[in-house]
């Protein structure tokens, strides 16, 4: 079923916080609430509730577009195999996504790159003049708490629960897991998870899947950046319970060629998540017509090399293939992530 509210949208200033849609001017403090529960309450009709934040070189109406071709890609998916995701089929399918916006255009030249890779971590940072990962924990809290438990719902048959999936792409990612972290210092409920990964958390909110595409970050920034995604014996409880799931390419120039240069090595979205705090598992970007097994997904840190698929990029265009994520195939994967997580 597709509806016509099926996208709503989060700006976000320089500093990470967040803007009044109308007004175009920064909500207030003491209002967040507030404005998230007259503009992002999430609908009684959703069974899934996405929040997709783009990457580099995304202008405001391109990354709308952007996600809806991602949700109009996962509905031609069910449509057209079925078979594939037998429990979202039983239960049935219907996303609401929230696009989370930033100001991230620059030239398409390596100086471009690392102005928005330092705004990026600039608006992010937890040093007082970065907001982001503090708006965007607020906003995953709201959406936690507003949407039904689907714990409550009985298994196979999620009438009044509602998924809560995290997608990124680019530094869009590096958000993400600045929020995610960020809510790993409070406490709220939590609920229940996959059954390899799924620890149980007492946090503000907790997702059941992490998708993140083509990140642009180093190697290793889930040991020296996001140590607390996930529990681990030293953090006892963190607000994703899923897997967090990410796609490479070799074909991926920006964050390969150019962040080798920026950061002394090259990035997630070009080879893949390196050391993490626990173990990794590599799998490949698989055809609409095979399907993922629980055992390939069903770990804590997930790659997903994405080298035979994620080959274009626009002519010219010396990033290559890092925006290349618009795919069937990505699709087939988000939508395997939310059928296991049921």
């Amino acid at each position: 079923m597709s509806h016509l509210a099926a996208v709503a949208t989060v700006d976000l200033d320089e500093t990470g916080w967040l803007l009044d849609a109308d007004s175009g001017e920064p909500v207030p403090a003491h209002r967040l609430r507030d404005y998230f529960a007259e503009r992002l309450a999430p609908p009684a009709w959703a069974t899934d509730i996405l929040v997709y934040v783009h990457g580099w070189q995304t202008p405001p109406g391109s990354a709308l577009r952007t996600a809806e071709r991602l949700l109009a890609l996962a509905h031609g998916n069910v449509a057209t195999a079925p078979a594939q995701y037998p429990v979202l089929v039983a239960e049935s399918f219907d996303p609401w996504c929230v696009v989370v916006r930033w100001p991230s255009s620059s030239l398409a030249t390596p100086a471009g790159y690392r102005r928005i890779r330092d705004r990026a971590h600039a608006m992010g940072a937890r040093d007082g003049r970065g907001h982001a990962a503090h708006i965007l924990g607020r906003l995953l809290g709201y959406l936690h708490a507003e949407r039904t438990d689907p714990g409550a719902a009985p298994v196979l048959a999620n009438r009044d629960g509602q998924y809560l999936h995290l997608v990124g792409h680019s530094f869009g990612c590096r958000f993400l897991c600045e929020a995610v972290q960020w809510a790993a210092d409070a406490q709220l409920d939590d609920t229940l998870g996959w059954s390899e990964v799924g620890l149980s958390s007492s946090r503000p909110f907790t997702a059941d899947s992490m998708l993140l595409f083509q990140m642009a970050a180093r190697r290793d920034a889930f040991l020296s950046l996001f140590p607390y995604i996930l529990p681990s014996e030293a953090h006892d409880g963190a607000p994703l319970r899923g897997p967090v799931v990410a796609t490479y390419s070799r074909h991926d120039r920006a964050t390969g060629f150019w962040h080798l240069r920026a950061e002394r090595q090259s990035g997630i979205g070009h080879s893949g998540i390196g050391p993490a705090p626990a173990p990794m598992f590599t799998t490949r970007l698989l055809p609409l017509d095979q399907r993922y097994p629980l055992s390939a997904l069903d770990h804590r840190f997930v790659n997903i090399d994405a080298s035979d698929v994620y080959v274009r990029g626009r002519r010219l265009n010396p990033a290559g293939a890092h925006s290349d994520h618009i795919r069937p195939e990505s699709a087939h994967l988000l939508l395997t992530l939310a059928n296991y997580s049921r």
